[in-house]
């Protein structure tokens, strides 16, 4: 990353500090997300209406939670591995390591978010029309996490590129 004129350049620890300390913050919001909806969908199975739901909500139901709970793992284990590892002299590697499980962990959690989308609205909505919705809601979770990001990182990528060249 060139430097912003005006301001010091960091140095690399400097810099391994700043994302840690980034990357911790995008966990915590993250992670009440996540765990708001996951405690919202514990709770779903003790209710009467859930026993007359048909096997196929009783299978979303499951892959919901399964998402959840494995989406909610994935969020919270960079704390657990700053917890054993700190003051190693391992920034670096935990920084990796987090962004990674911050990844999956925000798939995840996109498929949960869907997967309840799809529980409440195949019950709510009739026909085929809820998948039409939850389709249409996943496409903007794609869109607005990931192609927007990436859209904009290569597009950063090609003006660093030219400026470079010229």
């Amino acid at each position: 990353m060139a430097p912003v004129p005006g301001e010091a350049p960091e140095t690399p620890r400097e810099r391994v500090n700043r994302r840690w300390n980034e990357i911790m913050q995008e966990t915590r919001i993250a992670q009440t997300g996540v765990q708001i909806l996951f405690g919202f969908l514990l709770s779903v199975a003790f209710t009467p209406l859930f026993r007359d739901l048909g096997t196929f909500d009783h299978v979303v139901y499951v892959i919901t939670v399964v998402s959840g709970a494995t989406a909610t793992a994935c969020l919270i284990a960079p704390v657990s591995i700053h917890r054993f590892l700190s003051g190693q002299r391992m920034k670096d590697e935990m920084l990796e390591v987090a962004h990674r499980l911050m990844m999956g962990g925000m798939l995840l959690m996109a498929v949960t978010i869907g997967c309840t989308l799809l529980l409440i609205l195949h019950v709510i909505v009739p026909g085929v029309m809820a998948k039409v919705l939850v389709g249409g809601v996943m496409l903007w979770f794609a869109l607005s996490w990931y192609a927007l990001p990436l859209w904009m990182r290569r597009r950063s990528a090609r003006r660093t590129a030219q400026q470079e060249a010229s």
